[in-house]
């Protein structure tokens, strides 16, 4: 299971400064351990610049060790191991977690919103930031079961719609029987879906209540978009959503691990990479 790298409150081999190849081989532990670690957590751990943890995961990439994504590295795992996330965090916890990749998924799928679409906004974090993407767009109709996007789509011309339903806790979504038939009364140009984990089996999500209104969005839309960051990549979680020929796109931040990019190659999607700009100083 991906887990942050817990602080240690003061760098790591305070004897003296670790070698680089030292401190390489702790930094491929605790990312093989963790799931996945970011530039920041890992110079502040080891007590160096960010620049040279770029450059540790840049040579550990390429040996192959881990999956350098922006702002940090993933784990690589084998062909057939995933890692199992049942306890869903906070939505705000999740909102802090990856914001750069996030930012930059929701701005390459707003270039596939074509003029006058009639769109499905699931909720999640990756979602909401789409929404404030699409909040100026006029020439949209977004129906949401999101009270966070609906929020902040009402503040701005993009024409939106809720379905009526039980607002869930936390998750601020509207759900039950009473929003998913409401939201299927309704015909969808795209559908953007977010999801918990991503593997050769398909899409996962963390609470059932939310997966009754993402069968909706599959089922009612023309063309169903995932965004999905690379730390979701070979994870699943207590509700599987779908197969991944159910997907006809798929966009994210960093190129899937091999297996899991051939597996998607076989079920026709097509992958968008969103290409983030690292802050200066990171």
């Amino acid at each position: 299971m991906n887990t942050p790298i817990p602080d240690p409150g003061r760098p790591e081999e305070n004897a003296g400064p670790l070698g680089a190849e030292a401190r390489r081989r702790r930094i491929h532990r605790l990312v093989a351990e963790h799931g996945f670690a970011t530039v920041e957590e890992l110079a502040r751990r080891f007590g160096v610049s960010a620049m040279t943890i770029r450059r540790d995961l840049e040579r550990l990439a390429r040996d192959g060790l881990l999956h350098r994504t922006h702002g940090g590295a993933v784990a690589c795992r084998g062909t057939d191991a995933v890692a199992l996330a049942l306890d869903e965090p906070s939505f705000r916890a999740r909102a802090r977690r990856h914001a750069a990749a996030k930012a930059a998924i929701a701005e390459a799928a707003l270039a596939l919103v074509a003029p006058g679409a009639t769109i499905g906004l699931d909720v999640g974090t990756t979602t909401l930031e789409l929404a404030r993407r699409l909040a100026d767009r006029e020439d949209v109709r977004v129906f949401t079961n999101s009270l966070r996007a609906a929020s902040v789509l009402g503040q701005g011309r993009a024409e939106v719609y809720l379905p009526g339903g039980r607002v869930r806790r936390g998750e601020l979504s509207l759900v039950g029987s009473l929003a998913a038939r409401e939201l299927a009364r309704y015909w969808l140009d795209v559908a953007f879906v977010g999801i918990a984990g991503l593997t050769r089996d398909g899409c996962f999500e963390y609470s059932p209540e939310d997966n009754e209104i993402k069968q909706v969005y599959l089922a009612r839309a023309r063309r169903v978009v995932v965004l999905c960051d690379s730390s979701k990549f070979g994870r699943m979680s207590v509700v599987r959503v779908c197969d991944l020929e159910r997907i006809d796109v798929l966009v994210c931040e960093a190129e899937p691990p091999p297996a899991l990019a051939a597996a998607l190659a076989r079920a026709g999607v097509a992958l968008r990479l969103a290409r983030p700009v690292a802050p200066e100083g990171e």
